[in-house]
């Protein structure tokens, strides 16, 4: 008897641990799968304004990216206190409460943007920052918790790569011409792959957000695009072959004429989609994507809009076996997403400042608000956004399809 255990055992363990990849989101044809094989249909929020703070989510409109915002604390408050609130806003806007709350009403994903200038300083490329795995660990065990599955989104890319406000860039794509911002990008996606890689709640990379916009050259910089996701896919693939790669088109997201054949055998493509056409038909280049190359589909940003054109958008990518991942999940004072949060008293004196010009010392001087209110209005906002604090978004929620608590 001992004798047939030990035969047993000999046959069994190599095929569990053969077995050992099933145990991660994969793809299979037109299909993202999960574990047990069957079809996965992603339904999911994008935890936006979070580790890429947005200048419209704080009401402002030129301090629009994360270093023009962190410019507006800086000569409110001093960087030093404007550290501390930074630390305390990572800390307060998403936690394990907002993790728990999204599984609840019935979503089963969630995308997390990210900024690559919280892994490596910008200025001396060799120093590697704590924050930024700090960060991802942080909910990527909350969401384990939860059985709620993570996609991990280079937002920010060294250099940038749309030249926009949302790549806290310097207002051109200068990733695609700059072999440092390049191999920047390529390392910070190796030391993610080598961190998750046997993370079995983390469903894959999201390469790069809405690359190339369509207001430079695109004839030029479009041609870059592939290869270089396929440089940084090839680099991950030296160390995990767990995990899906998402690649987002040309264009914001869009332009799928950019892509070859698939050069991986698990890669989903993914295209965003705002203030257009919520029907199918508005989607059938895609559609029609998909079923030419026999590869998966992810709407990974859509929203910002009524909660009818939601609701019809969500139920044409439902008809279509298209996942999705609306954006965004809590912004403050606003009904186009699940959650919001009030406004503080005098944080108005904080968009104004931001609103006003500031280009010279003696500007500063004539319109830096009382300091005092600034302290208040930036306590009661780390207040305001914990998610005690937060209410939901009923018709919002309606338009997705999910549980209202």
């Amino acid at each position: 008897m001992n004798m047939m255990r030990v035969l047993l055992a000999l046959v069994f363990v190599p095929l569990a641990l053969h077995g050992q990849t099933e145990r991660f989101v994969g793809v299979d044809g037109k299909n993202i799968v999960a574990p047990d094989g069957k079809p996965l249909h992603l339904r999911g929020i994008n935890l936006g304004n979070w580790l890429v703070p947005e200048g419209y989510m704080f009401k402002f409109d030129k301090a629009s990216s994360p270093r023009r915002i962190e410019q507006v604390m800086n000569q409110l408050i001093g960087p030093e206190e404007a550290n501390r609130f930074w630390k305390e806003y990572r800390d307060s806007y998403i936690t394990r409460d907002d993790i728990h709350y999204i599984k609840s009403i019935g979503l089963n994903s969630v995308r997390v943007p990210f900024n690559s200038r919280l892994f490596v300083l910008e200025e001396h490329p060799n120093v590697w920052l704590p924050t930024g795995f700090e960060m991802l660990d942080r909910v990527v065990q909350w969401c384990k918790e939860e059985s709620l599955y993570v996609v991990l989104d280079m937002h920010c890319a060294p250099g940038g790569q749309t030249g926009d406000d949302i790549d806290d860039s310097y207002g051109y794509p200068f990733l695609f011409e700059s072999p440092e911002a390049e191999r920047l990008t390529i390392e910070i996606w190796k030391r993610i792959a080598e961190r998750y890689k046997d993370e079995t709640i983390v469903i894959g990379y999201d390469l790069l957000n809405e690359p190339i916009p369509h207001f430079y050259d695109t004839n030029h910089l479009n041609r870059f695009l592939e290869p270089l996701y396929k440089r940084i896919t090839s680099a991950i693939r030296t160390i995990d072959t767990n995990h899906i790669v998402f690649l987002g088109g040309a264009q914001w997201d869009t332009n799928f004429k950019v892509f070859g054949p698939p050069f991986d055998e698990k890669l989903v493509y993914t295209f965003h989609k705002y203030w257009s056409d919520p029907t199918e038909a508005g989607i059938q280049d895609y559609i029609d994507f998909r079923a030419t190359r026999d590869v998966p589909l992810w709407m990974g940003e859509s929203g910002e809009n009524t909660d009818g054109w939601i609701d019809t958008f969500r139920v044409a990518l439902d008809n279509n076996a298209i996942g999705w991942c609306f954006w965004p999940y809590k912004k403050m004072n606003a009904t186009r997403g699940p959650v919001t949060f009030d406004q503080p008293e005098d944080f108005a004196e904080i968009i104004a400042f931001a609103e006003k010009p500031r280009h010279s010392f003696e500007e500063l001087r004539k319109i830096r608000p009382d300091i005092a209110k600034v302290r208040k209005a930036l306590a009661e906002f780390l207040e305001n956004c914990k998610f005690k604090n937060c209410r939901p978004n009923n018709g919002y929620l309606r338009a997705l399809g999910v549980n209202i608590k």
